[in-house]
């Protein structure tokens, strides 16, 4: 039985030092994630020129066009956003 014990206790050992670890590894991600965002500037959204809008158009009919051939009429494009 002796083996086994010391099998079982070098097993939680090491499962609480994977456990602290990783607790500190998302710890400190947010603790960095907060202090960046605290104090870094924010980035201002630039403004879409006309060009822009009708390429957008353009997209849009292209995609509505083609959702249209692929599902003979069935379904409509109300929505497109860029992920």
């Amino acid at each position: 039985m002796q083996p086994f014990n010391e099998a079982l206790s070098i097993m939680a050992v090491g499962m609480i030092t994977v456990f602290l670890i990783l607790f500190l590894i998302v710890l400190i991600g947010n603790l960095i994630i907060r202090f960046s965002n605290k104090f870094s500037p924010e980035i201002v959204a630039e403004v879409k020129s006309k060009k822009t809008q009708s390429t957008s158009e353009n997209t849009f009919a292209a995609i509505s066009a083609a959702i249209d051939i692929v599902t003979k009429g069935k379904a409509k494009v109300t929505n497109i956003k860029k992920i």
